[in-house]
């Protein structure tokens, strides 16, 4: 096992542009482009002490670059999800051989459906979004797994945006930021700071104060540092165009 932490990847297959799109409109996907965005997605993840392992991507499976749907870790645990969509459903195959080659301690969601974009994590809490993909089912079997382990699960309506971690995600301190119209109920959330861009909902903690986020979303950056944080910017724009960010391309384990 490489030394952590280290981060999970997968390359974008050359079908890319046939993904899943369901909230926006289907714009034309500049695969080339989305190859060398990709590149610099992984190059920041080195610059912040983050080296990767990187899956290879399947043309039979347009998204299998959002690996982070797949796979989910708690810990030293990774729980293999279960997603909905027949097309993704082959995707937890090949990530599920490479966390056995690393020696990963693994389980799989068996119960109902479940994708990972829709679990945000918070500490000892956990969220994880009702939504088109993910359901009641799973989320209560995610929860008797975590249960022993001290996490708490609480389901989240989602009915505005394909995954909740395309709604919100969370700072290092715990605020939740999220984009208020895609956000169906922000009450939910012990601390919610609305953002003036969808995509600066989206950020992955890289450290205590460094956050990996869009470029697309310069208002919140200056937002965002001006609390504090060191932004590595990057531009993700031909996986927006598929409703992904830059929570989607890879898992981090710590």
């Amino acid at each position: 096992m490489p030394e952590r932490p280290f981060a999970l990847v997968r390359r974008p297959a050359e079908t890319l542009a046939d993904g899943i799109v369901t909230f926006i409109e289907r714009q034309p996907v500049d695969l080339e482009l989305a190859k060398r965005q990709w590149d610099g997605y992984v190059a920041a993840l080195h610059r912040s002490g983050w080296p990767t392992v990187v899956i290879d991507g399947d043309d039979a499976m347009p998204d299998c670059v959002f690996v982070e749907d797949v796979v989910v870790m708690f810990g030293d645990l990774a729980v293999v999800t279960n997603p909905r969509q027949p097309t993704r459903n082959p995707e937890t195959t090949a990530v599920r051989r490479t966390l056995d080659d690393l020696g990963l301690e693994s389980t799989s969601i068996t119960e109902g459906t479940l994708d990972g974009g829709d679990v945000l994590k918070v500490g000892s809490q956990v969220y994880v979004g009702l939504s088109g993909t993910t359901s009641a089912s799973a989320i209560d079997q995610l929860a008797r797994i975590l249960a022993p382990r001290g996490y708490t699960v609480t389901a989240v309506p989602l009915t505005k945006a394909l995954h909740l971690k395309s709604a919100v995600t969370a700072l290092p301190d715990g605020t939740i930021i999220g984009y208020e119209p895609v956000v169906d109920a922000p009450g939910i959330f012990e601390s919610f700071l609305a953002v003036p861009e969808e995509p600066g909902a989206h950020v992955v903690v890289l450290d205590d104060d460094l956050l990996l986020m869009s470029s697309a979303a310069p208002e919140t950056a200056a937002l965002l540092t001006d609390r504090g944080y060191r932004l590595e910017r990057v531009d993700v724009s031909e996986y927006e165009k598929l409703e992904g960010c830059v929570t989607c391309l890879s898992v981090r384990v710590r």
